[in-house]
């Protein structure tokens, strides 16, 4: 949820028929509905505000407030309209309680998404949303319990940046021969090209998405998902042919014409005998896109697989290439403003004010190491 507001999400994400039943003792709150008659959408309005929400935000929501009815109906307490009291014991449960699958409760990250999804999901069945400052509370605490025991879980959960650098030696462990190594090149370079979520670079398509320059570059349309909207940005040849997006892009293109894709997805799946867009089954049954279509996970998982094979430490997905746009913007000096429109990042994103912030903390751009290297020389006297 690294650049999503947790509140901003109005979907229909419960279906009051199954949750369970109000307890007799409790009274419940006010229906928005019954404060303005005109308090309501038909099916086909909350249908639309489901299409402008992200996918996986919805999802992780929908799931966050299934799991809070089920807590709900083992304690006795009422999940809709939830009480202020309600929300804060939950916290504290999921706190103090280890997920089965990992073993230990949820970070504080994934409990404030929780507490936005609750929120959210009022709001979407009517209900004005519960007061959650207690629940906050506990997740502040809860933060700071973890920071002090120095645990990992206290730190955002952040992509590494995968720069120039980065990318040069991940590249060096390709074989830019075959098919696979040239796509897996062309997902790293193009990601960072155009800073870029991999669920935005999922959906190109050649040559749809694409626009020849007559300096040999290429102009590529990119849908910006968070934003809602269409940005195209140019690419021009890099001076290093081995960082050249356009060149691996163009190489990438070649393979594919060669197997008789000249037009549809750009990134398509590669089986484990170099087929291109192989049918797959499971259970008998096909599964994945028909026109073999990468996942926003596949190209998240070559991102990964290819720097992991340098031995860098770090956390890499397909994410890292956009915060690695960004490091290696600043390192050659770009304005922080050009940076983030080049990005599709609002003039005023947190998110990459952070990335500056935490790249300019580091080596030559350190403030002190700036101070001293401008501090005049002390005097003989």
């Amino acid at each position: 949820m690294s650049e999503h507001d947790p509140e901003v999400v109005d979907a229909e994400l419960v279906d009051d028929g199954h949750l369970p039943a109000l307890r007799e003792d409790r009274t419940p709150a006010v229906r928005t509905v019954d404060e303005d008659p005109d308090a309501w959408l038909s099916p086909e309005a909350q249908e639309d505000v489901k299409a402008g929400i992200a996918d996986g935000t919805r999802d992780g929501y929908e799931g966050d407030m299934q799991r809070f009815a089920a807590w709900c109906a083992t304690v006795g307490r009422r999940p809709m309209p939830a009480a202020a009291q309600t929300v804060t014991e939950y916290l504290s449960h999921l706190k103090r309680t280890p997920r089965p699958r990992t073993g230990r409760p949820y970070g504080p990250n994934s409990m404030d998404r929780i507490i936005a999804g609750i929120r959210s999901s009022h709001r979407a069945a009517g209900f004005t949303p519960p007061d959650t400052m207690g629940a906050r509370k506990v997740v502040l605490g809860y933060r700071a319990e973890l920071a002090a025991r120095k645990d990992p879980a206290a730190k955002p959960k952040k992509a590494s940046p995968a720069d120039r650098q980065v990318i040069r030696q991940a590249l060096a462990k390709l074989d830019r021969t075959t098919p696979t190594g040239k796509r897996d090149a062309a997902v790293m370079l193009l990601g960072h090209a155009v800073a870029s979520r991999g669920s935005e670079l999922q959906p190109l398509d050649w040559p749809g998405s694409f626009t020849e320059l007559a300096d040999g570059g290429l102009r590529v349309t990119v849908y910006r998902k968070k934003r809602k909207r269409w940005q195209d940005i140019d690419i021009p040849l890099d001076p290093d042919p081995d960082l050249c997006t356009v060149r691996a892009v163009r190489s990438w293109v070649g393979a594919l014409a060669e197997n008789g894709y000249t037009d549809g997805a750009l990134f398509r799946r590669i089986d484990q005998w170099g087929f291109i867009a192989a049918p797959m089954q499971r259970h008998g049954k096909p599964i994945g896109d028909p026109s073999g279509r990468m996942t926003v996970e596949s190209l998240s998982d070559i991102v990964q697989r290819s720097i992991e094979r340098t031995g860098l430490p770090g956390r890499w997905r397909s994410h890292s290439t956009r915060r690695g746009f960004v490091k290696s913007a600043r390192k050659a000096g770009t304005d922080i403003v050009r940076i983030g429109r080049h990005g599709d990042w609002d003039d005023q994103s947190k998110a990459l004010i952070g990335y500056v912030d935490e790249e300019d903390s580091q080596g030559e751009e350190n403030p002190l190491a700036q101070i001293g290297k401008n501090a005049a020389a002390p005097s003989e006297d």
